[in-house]
């Protein structure tokens, strides 16, 4: 398995320079909700492409071959238990994965939720996503993208922040100018959903600390959220994930079912955490299901 994640990681570094464009900072002029960072909190970025300490978030787009794109966008979101960014085989694969089938990706690299640097880490990561579908919708006519086909993906503590972004749309903890911060659709692979007794621990107290309000675990328990305008959902996660526990899908799917808001799910019997775009442990390729899911919603239709 560590064979096939190097090869991934040499293949993504040799083809970095060649599909992105270059980063666009989220706050050109000055990052909301924050404190003056120390000098000690640089940004750093590993041999695996983990990516940690960010204090100023960036949005990259990846652009599908000329004459290939369907006016689709979507916003991904590596995950790292809000610890760490997983920018590779999270990331940068995806969005490149997206980008064969003629959709728009745009990687965002999100700040870790970090008293150092906030003041309310608690929205810190959520005010990143909502600015990025923020500047995707703004700029839409400049990439060619149907404003109303702009959607965000999410893996792991990723996939939390997805499920916040697609629930707490009406709560806008950013300057919205008036623009809809509502993704159009949402892919959730193994998520972090509840903050209640099924939650990933780390990622829990990473976002709200140690010693949260009941008021709190409910507000970003995402299954607790939930409501008829949720947008459409498309999920994956392991039965044997003994990280992020199959509940946490489990819960939200059937919120979604009650609310009649447009979901499908796909589990695995075996894959445990963290695969990324291809489970070895099953010949089915989630991201094929994915596309076939996006097209039969409208997604991939040409504009």
């Amino acid at each position: 398995m560590k064979s096939i994640l190097s090869a991934l990681i040499l293949t993504i570094a040799t083809t970095m320079a060649y599909s992105q464009e270059k980063p666009i900072p989220l706050y050109p002029k000055g990052v909301p909700n924050s404190k003056p960072t120390p000098a000690a909190y640089i940004e750093k970025t590993d041999k695996n492409f983990w990516i940690t300490q960010v204090s100023q978030p960036t949005l990259t787009p990846y652009l599908p071959a000329k004459g290939t794109a369907n006016g689709t966008a979507v916003v991904v979101c590596p995950g790292g238990g809000y610890s760490g960014l997983a920018s590779a085989h999270e990331g940068v694969a995806v969005a490149q994965e997206f980008n064969k089938i003629g959709v728009t990706a745009f990687l965002l690299k999100y700040r870790l939720p970090s008293d150092d640097i906030m003041k309310d880490k608690s929205i810190g990561p959520l005010q990143d996503a909502q600015s990025a579908i923020l500047i995707v919708r703004e700029h839409a006519a400049e990439w060619g993208i149907d404003p109303n086909k702009i959607g965000i993906i999410g893996f792991s503590a990723g996939g939390h922040l997805v499920s916040t972004a697609g629930t707490h749309f009406d709560k806008p903890v950013i300057e919205n100018k008036g623009v809809s911060v509502r993704p159009d659709f949402m892919m959730l692979i193994y998520p972090v959903i509840t903050f209640g007794e099924q939650a990933h621990v780390g990622s829990r107290e990473n976002l709200i600390g140690k010693t949260p309000s009941a008021a709190q675990i409910d507000l970003y328990s995402n299954e607790k959220q939930i409501t008829a305008n949720t947008p459409p959902t498309f999920l994956i996660h392991a039965q044997d994930d003994k990280t992020v526990p199959v509940q946490n899908s489990l819960l939200f799917y059937d919120a979604l079912l009650k609310n009649n808001v447009k979901a499908e799910m796909h589990l695995f019997q075996e894959g445990g955490h963290g695969f990324g775009l291809n489970n070895s442990k099953n010949k089915g390729k989630w991201f094929d299901w994915a596309t076939a899911w996006l097209d039969e919603n409208g997604f991939l239709k040409g504009k």
